[in-house]
C-alpha cells in the first residue's frame, strides 16, 4: 500500500522507528516553542496532509516516553482520521503532569498508525445471542 502526503512542515516525512513498529511518529511544526500548564490542551499542527484509501483509517495515538517522562498525551485518543479528509494532522495535546511542559518544534508528539476498517450494516433486534459472560462488563471478572 502507498499513502500519498503533502509535507508542509520544515521537517522529514514520519518514518517507523524499528522494523516491526506498528505506528510512525509524527513531529509538531511550530514556529516557536509552546508550554503546556498543567491540564492545558492545544491543538498542535504538523503541516501533514495525507490522502488515505477507502476503508483505511489514521489513528492518533499518545507517544509512551512522552507520557512517562512528561505527562503529555493525546486527549483523544485514539484519535481518527478518516479517509476522505484532506485538512492538516493537527493533535490535540493535554498536560496530565503537575508542572509546566514545554513542546519545541519538531519534536515528536504522537504515533500514527494506519488501520483497516470496516463500516457494517447494523440490523435492529429485539433480542441478542445468549453468553458465558451476557451484560457483565467494567470489573465483572474481579480484581485479582
Amino acid at each position: 500500500m502507498t499513502i500519498r502526503i503533502i509535507n508542509q512542515s520544515r521537517h522529514e516525512l514520519p518514518r517507523y522507528q524499528s522494523e516491526q513498529a506498528a505506528g510512525m511518529d509524527l513531529r509538531c511544526n511550530l514556529d516557536a516553542p509552546v508550554t503546556l500548564h498543567p491540564l492545558e490542551r492545544k491543538l498542535f499542527p504538523t503541516g501533514l496532509f495525507i490522502e488515505l484509501p477507502a476503508g483505511y483509517e489514521a489513528q492518533i495515538r499518545p507517544r509512551s516516553g512522552l507520557a512517562l517522562k512528561k505527562g503529555i498525551t493525546v486527549l483523544n485518543t485514539p484519535g481518527t482520521i478518516d479517509a476522505d479528509y484532506r485538512g492538516e494532522i493537527g493533535v490535540i495535546l493535554i498536560n496530565l503532569s503537575a508542572e509546566d511542559v514545554t513542546i519545541d518544534d519538531g519534536e515528536r508528539i504522537c504515533q500514527m498508525v494506519i488501520a483497516r476498517h470496516e463500516q457494517p450494516l447494523l440490523v435492529e433486534v429485539e433480542t441478542l445471542s445468549d453468553t458465558e459472560r451476557g451484560a457483565g462488563g467494567f470489573g465483572h471478572s474481579g480484581l485479582k
